[in-house]
């Protein structure tokens, strides 16, 4: 029965739609069919719309997988910082071979006719930062083997304080010697013989010693007696 009334159902639509292009004054029931067609076409732009949800979610997803790779940036920007407590924190001590020995006359000296005083200079010929401290060991040598050599007795004067030196830097200790007297050979005021070394051999603690000569001459002193200073990062005169 459901079947046969489908079936008049139909036949009367039919009817209804004839009579309604036919009767411009029945339009208006045209326009609730439109509606009714309307309707899946809203659910369907509703549904098309709800996909597209997922698929907007889709680059957010992307984006902020995208961002976690830039999350190794950070480090890599932060990797210098290591290096910042290692430019304020203390260096090694100069090895021997990190350093390369001078000498001069000093301008500032005792009177007489000795050498007097003398500067040894200190370069640091390495590529690292290193440290030096301390009052030198002196010893008088010939041009040859620095270990045949007469140690001199050092008095040591001022505070020792570490001194650190840059790669090319410097650092200076001064050598004041017991001075020679008169003229030609000389005399000590000690009534000892004036002592002449070719070089003298300048030891630095934990930094070996260093076998220097004067350009202008012989180490010329008395009494084998000097005193020194401690390294010093000022160059003395």
């Amino acid at each position: 029965m459901r079947y046969v009334n489908g079936m008049r159902g139909s036949a009367m639509a039919v009817v209804v739609a004839s009579v309604a292009l036919a009767v411009a004054g029945c339009q208006p029931g045209g326009s609730g069919a439109d509606t009714a067609d309307g309707g899946p076409t809203a659910s369907g732009s509703g549904s098309s719309a709800a996909s597209s949800t997922p698929d907007g979610s889709k680059p957010t997803g992307s984006v902020s997988s995208s961002s976690t790779p830039s999350a190794p940036s950070t480090p890599s920007a932060s990797a210098p910082a290591p290096s910042a407590p290692a430019a304020g924190g203390s260096a090694a001590t100069c090895s021997a071979s990190s350093l390369k020995a001078t000498a001069r006359q000093a301008a500032v000296r005792p009177d007489g006719t000795g050498t007097g005083a003398a500067v040894v200079e200190f370069t640091n010929v390495s590529a690292h930062t290193c440290s030096l401290n301390g009052h030198p060991t002196v010893a008088g040598a010939a041009n040859g083997s620095p270990e045949l050599n007469v140690p001199l007795t050092v008095k040591p004067t001022g505070t020792a304080t570490a001194v650190k030196v840059a790669p090319g830097g410097k650092a200076w200790v001064k050598l004041t010697y017991v001075q020679v007297q008169g003229e030609g050979d000389g005399y000590c005021e000690s009534g000892s013989a004036p002592v002449l070394y070719p070089t003298m051999v300048v030891g630095l603690p934990g930094s070996g010693a260093h076998q220097v000569g004067l350009d202008d001459g012989q180490f010329a002193e008395c009494d084998d007696t000097v005193t020194v200073t401690p390294v010093s990062a000022v160059k003395p005169a």
